[in-house]
């Protein structure tokens, strides 16, 4: 079954209540974390135990960027990780897709009548945010995605390194589903997202990564600018994705040669091998991108081996 956590207590879905004038309803002020959970059996015949994939990470990412953005510096790790766990368990679903969101919650950013919102703001966000956890049937994959490799177009919307929002996971996701979306009316299966400067930031909903020569590409991270080859002055719009490190960790560990770098539109057409990650489909091959095929048509070496590594440490490999 669907399982809700909202503000403390878990709720029916009938009875779910956010207030309408809670920021993120409002203005969109908000986060999320999408999460992969599976229920892991015990041979004692005791319950079974939620296992989410990274959650720590997950967690940590998000309390980062409330900080960051100013939404709350409130958020507690340990609380938060026991209440997702708590849903995933309350769910009871072998595999569940787990959307964690945070609002501004009733928080009216320019301040009440009296300014009590704004002074309550200002001396350190004392405001309590909205806190929302969701557990449901993981989305199922057809296998011959896996096997023959995405179909992708590429965004005519550009990502900004010049919004200080980018690269952190905002509610602000309107104008990737809307890419995402035309992508689909052509068949196909996600869209790239180049900066304004026409280098590579991402999928509408995933991180890239290509292949060339047996090295391993892709575009460098918010957060990961002072350690990147060359001169690098802006801030990343690139989200710093979680299945991202954990293809990067595998990579290192394993050998492969790594360059976080600036991706132009050629570099990818040129690439042997195209692959996107997220926390719900893991690593998705890329066998064409518009018009053009990428390497030779077909599932390449390095990727095979990413997803490989993927599925056995999410759980998912069986």
């Amino acid at each position: 079954m669907t399982a809700v956590f909202l503000n403390g207590r878990f709720v029916e879905q009938g009875d779910m209540q956010v207030s309408a004038f809670d920021a993120g309803f409002q203005h969109g002020v908000g986060l999320f974390e999408t999460m992969s959970a599976r229920l892991a059996p015990v041979t004692s015949g005791g319950s079974p135990r939620p296992s989410v994939f990274r959650l720590m990470q997950h967690i940590d990412r998000l309390i980062a960027s409330a900080s960051a953005l100013g939404l709350s510096q409130s958020l507690q790790r340990e609380p938060l990780a026991s209440a997702v766990e708590q849903t995933v368990e309350r769910a009871g679903i072998a595999h569940a897709r787990v959307r964690l969101t945070i609002t501004g919650g009733d928080l009216n950013l320019l301040g009440g009548s009296d300014g009590a919102t704004k002074r309550r703001s200002d001396e350190g966000g004392s405001h309590d945010p909205t806190i929302m956890i969701v557990a449901q049937a993981a989305t199922r994959y057809p296998d011959e995605l896996f096997e023959r490799g995405g179909r992708i177009a590429i965004a005519d919307t550009k990502a900004n390194p010049l919004n200080a929002f980018e690269g952190h996971k905002t509610l602000d996701y309107w104008w990737r589903l809307r890419e995402l979306q035309a992508a689909a009316s052509k068949g196909l299966d996600e869209a790239l997202v180049f900066q304004i400067s026409n280098h590579l930031a991402g999928g509408c909903v995933s991180n890239a990564f290509i292949v060339k020569d047996s090295v391993l590409v892709t575009p460098i991270a918010r957060g990961e600018e002072k350690s990147a080859p060359g001169k690098v002055s802006l801030s990343s719009p690139v989200l710093p994705g979680i299945t991202r490190r954990f293809v990067l960790d595998y990579a290192q560990e394993k050998g492969i040669e790594v360059q976080p770098r600036m991706i132009s539109v050629g570099d990818v057409l040129d690439a042997d091998e195209v692959f996107l990650t997220n926390s719900s489909f893991g690593v998705l091959p890329v066998t064409m991108v518009e018009a053009k095929r990428i390497g030779s048509g077909q599932v390449g070496p390095i990727t095979a081996s990413l997803r490989d590594a993927w599925l056995r440490a999410s759980g998912a490999g069986g």
